[in-house]
């Protein structure tokens, strides 16, 4: 078993704008990693504790299909993903489909839970929470929506539209794919979607809440300290 430390450490990387596909292949490197060194670690083959990541990045336009999901919620064949200039890949996270693009933040913790907590349930709510907590700090209220994964506005209201969706996979207590938090997001893009294969709620963004365009990186570094308070990590 992983050997616990008073204060894990985070490394952090900022991959700017990244293609999906590369930026799938490095967290499934980063993942397969650790949960390889925990395989030796339990075998003894190493003492050396497993290390832990947050990556941020945004992508140019993609839909991402989860393996609970279903292909018919994606409402563009091969020709309309072309049109938009979009691309699509069925992925092995949890959840359905759902949009990435320019203008919202993607971030993929690929933490192992051994260093924090054991419990899956809670690792959401505390990704959801840190969303929750950097959306108040720019003045926006959310919270959640019962029995629905992700961060709202007027989530106790009449119209709950979904601002932050989360898809997470793990194994062996490492985690890979993370959270979509739409700031400056092209909001069109999901209308080719029934995002998260909910069709009667809408989706919205920073953006559209406040009026005005956002500065990313300055909702990015809010988030990056949220995450750490939250966990209680410390990054390298």
């Amino acid at each position: 078993m992983t050997q616990k430390s008073n204060v894990p450490t985070v490394i952090f990387k900022d991959l700017g704008i990244i293609d999906y596909k590369e930026a799938w292949d490095f967290q499934e490197k980063l993942f397969k990693g650790s949960v390889q060194q925990k395989i030796d670690i339990r075998n003894e083959v190493t003492t050396e504790s497993t290390k832990n990541y947050l990556l941020f990045c945004q992508h140019p336009h993609v839909y991402t299909l989860g393996k609970s999901g279903s292909k018919e919620n994606l409402l563009l064949d091969v020709e309309g993903l072309k049109k938009h200039d979009a691309t699509y890949y069925e992925i092995n996270r949890g959840g359905d489909i759902t949009y990435h693009g320019p203008g919202q933040l993607v971030a993929y913790p690929i933490f192992d839970l051994d260093h924090f907590f054991s419990d899956i349930h809670k690792y959401l709510r505390f990704l959801e929470e840190a969303v929750i907590l950097t959306l108040k700090k720019f003045g926006i209220e959310s919270g959640r929506v019962d029995g629905l994964t992700g961060v709202w506005i007027d989530f106790d209201g009449q119209n709950p539209r979904k601002i932050c969706a989360l898809g997470v996979k793990s194994s062996r207590w490492v985690t890979m794919h993370g959270i979509g938090f739409n700031i400056n997001s092209d909001l069109s893009y999901f209308s080719h979607i029934i995002p998260c294969g909910i069709d009667d709620k809408e989706v919205t963004s920073m953006q559209q809440e406040l009026g005005k365009p956002l500065d990313i990186s300055a909702v990015a570094e809010v988030l990056k300290v949220k995450l750490a308070e939250l966990f209680g990590y410390v990054y390298s």
